[in-house]
């Protein structure tokens, strides 16, 4: 039984217009306005992840210094309590009250101040030596307001 015209024009039409939707020329790739936008939020992502790394580097290097601060410290007590004298040298401590002195992470270098106040910690000492010890950089922290020296 053979369509009526009128239907099959109308399947004809159809075919038209799905093949016009289905590659039509100007929806095959991006605008210039959608790549902008996206490559702009991707930079101010970007930015954010960049100022929370640094953040997160200066942390650290904080706490390495709190920390190496911290054993020097205890081995200058250490070494005060044994010898009934302190260090004259931070290199008096190696070996046996700490392993190695430790590299500053604020100046990247062995070069701390030392504190010959010749006070005595303890009755017993017999002679003064070096009873405290600071980092030699001239830097603040971000975090406390304070320079790395007078930690």
């Amino acid at each position: 039984m053979p369509l009526p015209a009128r239907f099959g024009m109308l399947i004809q039409k159809q075919r038209k217009s799905s093949r016009l939707r289905r590659c039509p020329a100007a929806r095959r790739g991006f605008t210039l306005l959608e790549l902008m936008v996206v490559i702009t939020i991707i930079m101010i992502l970007a930015t954010i992840a960049a100022g929370r790394y640094y953040q997160s580097v200066v942390k650290a290097r904080e706490t390495t210094l709190h920390t190496d601060l911290r054993v020097m410290r205890e081995g200058i007590q250490n070494y005060t309590l044994d010898k009934e004298c302190g260090p004259s040298s931070l290199e008096d401590l190696v070996g046996t009250y700490i392993r190695e002195i430790p590299v500053d992470p604020t100046t990247g270098n062995k070069d701390w101040n030392i504190s010959n106040e010749g006070v005595y910690s303890d009755p017993d000492q017999t002679c003064s030596g070096i009873t405290d010890v600071h980092s030699s950089s001239d830097k603040v922290s971000p975090f406390e307001n304070t320079p790395y020296s007078s930690w």
